[in-house]
């Protein structure tokens, strides 16, 4: 009997017999990892635990304490709400997975009304289908035999999606048996998603929480978002009500050669958005300060730079001042765990002169601003003086402008928080939607090659630092904003393919990345490729591909 050799961290693990599933030979590391093991990786390609290894391999192993592993646990817990819907529901009913925030996924019901006591059925459902660790059994199949199983099923949505991608097989998965597809590999079996908690929101409308990263042990109680939910739901609605809520309808259109009038339809929502915002600033004549943040790659620049245009159309006067000119001297800046300076930390900020400066400003005194100068690593005062008038207001963006220790002297009704980030409302089918995190995350991919000279790679390798000072520093203010801006494009997605899809490419098989790699690639091939030449000058989306006016 051929035995193979699996290296795992440091050590070998000897005599393991080829064809041995990866869930079988996790079971000789269980006692390093404090939760089930939920995924791996085999010589650097992500793959489900039922994977049997054949040759010598390097393996790593994943729980839910692990940003990867709790990606696996909420792509299981969506298939496996799923199937509990299909046990629970009328026979044409569906569940819709709309969007997910704070390691909930907002869910709901289409086909027939949903009661607090259908939710709780289908909560119990998931509990039972759990407690039976039923396996989650994958399947690699053609493309056309794929469209031709849902077809027979009824699936129309999954048909359409699958009419337009570029992958020749498609990784099916089944549970319960029921047959769908996600971009990423799935838990092993039912048992090792056993915690979630489902919370009715009415309108058809439910919200299933499961353990996060910093807290696996535990679910947190349903936080309501409201302005977040409210303008997904927005998004939402007013997709589906120009026919162009599925990536199949934005293809359908490019299959006909007309992208001319998408483009034009979602640059002026964007537009619409941000006169919404300067009206408002502008009935309130107490606004001095506007305060702008959002997660990187959302298009912070563009949206300031824009709004101010705005502003002036309104008889205001704007200014922006930028947080980063008032860093503290590099000696005095903090540092992580690593001993690297921690720029993101709010101590790296020089508050007592912030908010000196900005009381100075609202009394109508004259200030000398500063201009941080990152080659010395200090601040330096020339020439440039500010006083304000009473039709001028302050535009600031930046990380921590939310939080209001930031403008800690600066009363309440003189501020105005707006929160940006590109809500995405757009789905693949009715269970696979396109995540905000990968659209900033290939947004930041193609403007740190096209700006800053960055492989795909590195922006990769960065990115867990990018959304861990997006989670701290950011998200836990998100629901004090005054307004909420959606710089979401929805055309988007099939401009930045031409530009990140070589990019990933880039990537070799050996490097850390290469499996976030081979899943945007994955996730880009469902959208038909879209010229930049249509992208307006003026588009946010020129932050990011280039060519623009703002740029």
């Amino acid at each position: 009997m051929k035995t193979i050799k699996i290296k795992y961290k440091d050590k070998y693990l000897d005599d393991i017999i080829a064809g041995t599933s990866l869930y079988e030979i996790s079971k000789h590391v269980k006692e390093d990892f404090k939760y089930e093991i939920i995924g791996a990786k085999c010589n650097n390609q992500m793959v489900d635990l039922s994977k049997e290894v054949n040759e010598n391999s390097v393996v790593e192993f994943y729980d839910r304490t692990s940003s990867i592993g709790n990606r696996i646990y909420s792509r299981s817990l969506e298939f496996l709400t799923i199937v509990a819907g299909y046990d629970v529901l009328d026979e044409h009913s569906d569940i819709l997975i709309n969007y997910s925030l704070d390691n909930g996924i907002y869910c709901e019901v289409v086909g027939q009304r949903l009661t607090s006591k259908l939710a709780s059925a289908i909560e119990d459902k998931m509990h039972e289908l759990s407690k039976a660790r039923l396996p989650y059994t994958k399947s690699i199949v053609s493309r056309f035999d794929a469209i031709n199983y849902f077809e027979r099923a009824g699936r129309g949505d999954k048909v359409q999606s699958l009419s337009y991608t570029s992958n020749s097989t498609i990784n099916l998965y089944k549970l319960n048996g029921i047959y769908d597809y996600f971009f990423g590999t799935l838990a092993y079996d039912t048992g090792q998603i056993g915690k979630f908690k489902v919370t009715y929101l009415g309108q058809n409308l439910f919200v299933v929480n499961h353990p996060s990263v910093k807290r696996p042990s535990t679910v947190s109680e349903y936080m309501p978002h409201e302005k977040l939910v409210n303008k997904y739901q927005e998004y939402k609605k007013w997709g589906e009500a120009i026919d162009l809520d599925m990536v199949s309808d934005l293809n359908k259109i490019g299959s006909s050669g007309n992208y001319n009038d998408v483009v034009r339809l979602f640059e002026t929502h964007y537009e619409e958005e941000l006169s919404n915002v300067a009206e408002m600033i502008s009935k309130n004549k107490k606004v001095k300060l506007i305060l702008i943040a959002g997660p990187s790659s959302s298009g912070k620049t563009t949206t300031a730079k824009k709004l101010s245009l705005y502003l002036r159309v309104k008889g205001l006067v704007p200014h922006q001042i930028s947080l980063d000119d008032y860093f503290v001297d590099r000696n005095k800046t903090p540092k992580d765990e690593n001993g690297n300076y921690d720029f993101a930390n709010i101590k790296a900020t020089d508050i007592t002169l912030f908010n000196d400066h900005l009381t100075k400003l609202l009394n109508g005194e004259t200030v000398l601003l500063p201009k941080f100068d990152f080659i010395k690593g200090k601040k330096i005062f020339k020439d440039s003086y500010l006083t304000l008038n009473e039709s001028d207001v302050l535009i600031i963006e930046g990380i921590h402008t939310l939080n209001d220790a930031i403008t800690k002297n600066v009363p309440s009704e003189n501020k105005f928080k707006i929160y940006l980030s590109p809500l995405v409302a757009l789905k693949i089918d009715n269970h696979n939607r396109v995540h905000t995190t990968d659209v900033r995350k290939i947004r930041r991919i193609v403007r740190d090659n096209q700006f800053r000279g960055n492989t795909a790679e590195d922006t990769l390798k960065i990115w867990p630092n990018v959304d861990k000072e997006a989670m701290e520093n950011i998200y836990p203010y998100q629901d004090s904003a005054d307004a909420i801006i959606n710089s979401a494009l929805t055309y988007e997605m099939g401009v930045l393919r031409v530009y990140a899809e070589a990019l990933l490419y880039g990537i070799k098989p050996d490097s850390e990345v290469y499996p976030e790699a081979v899943r945007l690639i994955n996730l880009l091939r469902n959208f038909m490729p879209i010229s930049s030449e249509l992208v307006p000058k003026d588009s946010l989306l020129r932050e990011f591909i280039g060519g623009g006016i703002y740029n």
